[in-house]
């Protein structure tokens, strides 16, 4: 059967896979549609399983909510322009609605839950991975039961905050403070929850700049602690300058509603993952003299 133009506009619109791997995987089965989708699928995944080690620090957080329950996950892509694809955003929205639904207690219970499509959620990455040409992984997901909930996005698809509270704050409030975590990115809840290896780092940078020569002991110890618990300070969700009214903390904020929070999570895309660099000239240069 020939290879028509229509059948390749076909298949692509049923698979996302691109012209040339339509056109490849019409031509290798003789214009069978069917075979074809077979084709993309086996050749696409041996394909993924090469990018498997590329680096995803792009992608979409999301943080959704019912009465119960809590979710906040985030997916990864290797650049923002397959973020914004509406395929991709779609399968966010169904991974994100099928964990809220589910039981999960860790990430790899979360990619073992089936999509509509009967695929695993770790299965429907690969696919993705396969049809769009990017690296796409469920990169980290924390639940939490309760009655009090609170979930925020930012607009940027990027920042998503889910916190539970213990009172009765009301709805507005809390998720007030859902948009000041995701402002002023505080590390913990409070200052009892900073391990002591997070003090002691920002010690040993305190001491090296700052000077107390000739300063009594006493008085230079102070003056190093105080600036230890500035820092702490700025990291610590309840000693932080309510962005809503900075002339209290948002735990005197809290008090003020007699409320507490149980659990922060914020998420942003790509925090903490190391980025590559590309160096494009310097790319070229080294294949010239390579040549």
């Amino acid at each position: 059967m020939a290879v028509t133009t229509e059948l390749i506009k076909q298949l692509r619109e049923m698979t996302s896979a691109g012209m040339m791997d339509c056109k490849k995987a019409l031509e290798a089965t003789n214009g069978d549609i069917d075979e074809a989708i077979v084709w993309l699928r086996e050749n696409g995944l041996a394909k993924a399983a090469k990018k498997a080690d590329r680096v995803a620090a792009e992608g979409v957080s999301l943080a959704i909510s019912n009465d119960k329950k809590a979710i906040i996950i985030e997916v990864n892509s290797e650049t923002d322009f397959v973020s914004k694809n509406e395929k991709f955003i779609s399968l966010i929205d169904e991974i994100a609605k099928v964990i809220l639904q589910s039981n999960i207690s860790s990430l790899e219970d979360a990619l073992n839950l089936k999509l509509s499509s009967g695929s695993t959620i770790n299965e429907a990455c690969i696919e993705a991975t396969a049809t769009i040409g990017e690296k796409i992984s469920l990169r980290r997901v924390a639940a939490v039961e309760g009655k009090n909930l609170a979930v925020y996005n930012h607009s940027n698809k990027r920042i998503s905050v889910l916190i539970s509270f213990e009172g009765d704050i009301s709805k507005e409030d809390a998720y007030n403070v859902c948009m000041h975590v995701a402002a002023m990115s505080p590390k913990y809840v409070s200052s009892n929850d900073v391990p002591q290896e997070f003090k002691d780092s920002e010690m040993h940078i305190i001491k090296e700049t700052t000077d107390v020569t000739g300063k009594p002991e006493n008085v230079a110890q102070n003056i190093l602690n105080g600036k230890l618990n500035k820092k702490i300070a700025e990291v610590t969700l309840l000693e932080q300058a309510y962005v809503i009214d900075e002339k209290q903390t948002v735990g005197n904020f809290l008090k003020s509603k007699k409320s507490s929070i149980l659990n922060m999570y914020r998420f942003e895309v790509g925090e903490g993952i190391e980025k590559v660099v590309s160096d494009f000239a310097a790319e070229v240069a080294a294949q010239l003299k390579g040549n």
